[in-house]
């Protein structure tokens, strides 16, 4: 017959299994991986899914594969022509290898923060105040270009750089403003002299043709006077000499001549 002891302490024996079966069993999600660490030694690569670890022997490190977003915060960089700038950027990555990351760096996300504050600082601090604000794209290139060097070692790949803002002091908003009024003002001179120029070609052009034709003077001079009194119902004498009267004479010829 079983005594008191032995029945506890075969329910004793099989809690002991069930919370050994229950440490020995881990659940790994789609998106992580576990390295497996045995005694200090890495033992390998599990998951997803539900994998078997030995209780106090193995160890899981959970890498999660999705991408991530870090936030590079805003630098205060001095570029190439002595304009200080603040820029801030955002980087996209995601572990591809877990076991090199796990063993490569201690605080991955850290360390590619570092990295790209380091790499933005140097990119911007070697560029011109015009290059910044027109070439985002080669700053989010070379900068990605960079760190993928980098995190390549790390088992990490960026797959994207963005720069998201670039802010200039309100001295050099101001200076900047003004230069582009300038700028405005020249255009609006030099189309203005263009119009001028035109202008007077036309007006040399005409007063040529009427210096060799003083007739056509004279009809335009008259064609004039009758606009003026049309609009102002006005009656002008005009004190005639003998030029006037030479020019009716010559209409009065071409009149005739063309009748016949």
């Amino acid at each position: 017959m079983i005594s008191v002891g032995e029945i506890l302490g075969l329910v004793f024996l099989v809690i002991i299994i069930l919370i050994f079966l229950a440490m020995s069993f881990r659940i790994v999600t789609e998106w992580q991986r576990a390295v497996v660490l045995r005694l200090g030694r890495v033992l390998g690569v599990k998951g997803p899914g539900i994998i078997f670890l030995i209780p106090f022997v193995d160890r899981p490190l959970l890498v999660d594969l999705r991408i991530v977003t870090v936030e590079v915060p805003p630098q205060t960089i001095v570029t190439k022509d002595n304009v200080t700038v603040t820029i801030d950027a955002v980087v996209y990555y995601k572990v591809v290898d877990p076991l090199k990351t796990v063993v490569s760096v201690s605080n991955y996300p850290a360390a590619v923060l570092n990295y790209a504050q380091t790499s933005l600082r140097d990119i911007v601090g070697q560029m011109e105040l015009d290059e910044i604000l027109t070439k985002r794209e080669e700053i989010n290139r070379r900068l990605q270009e960079i760190l993928d060097t980098v995190t390549e070692g790390w088992g990490i790949k960026v797959t994207q750089v963005t720069v998201r803002d670039i802010r200039l002091s309100p001295e050099l908003l101001s200076a900047m403003a003004e230069q582009a009024k300038a700028e405005r003002l020249r255009r609006a001179k030099i189309i203005l002299s263009e119009g001028e120029r035109q202008a007077a070609n036309i007006l040399a052009e005409a007063s040529l043709s009427y210096q060799n034709n003083p007739v056509a003077l004279q009809l335009r001079f008259l064609e004039m006077l009758s606009d003026i009194s049309q609009r102002g119902n006005m009656v002008i004498v005009v004190p005639a000499g003998q030029e006037f009267y030479a020019t009716l004479s010559t209409l009065k010829n071409v009149i005739t001549s063309t009748k016949q």
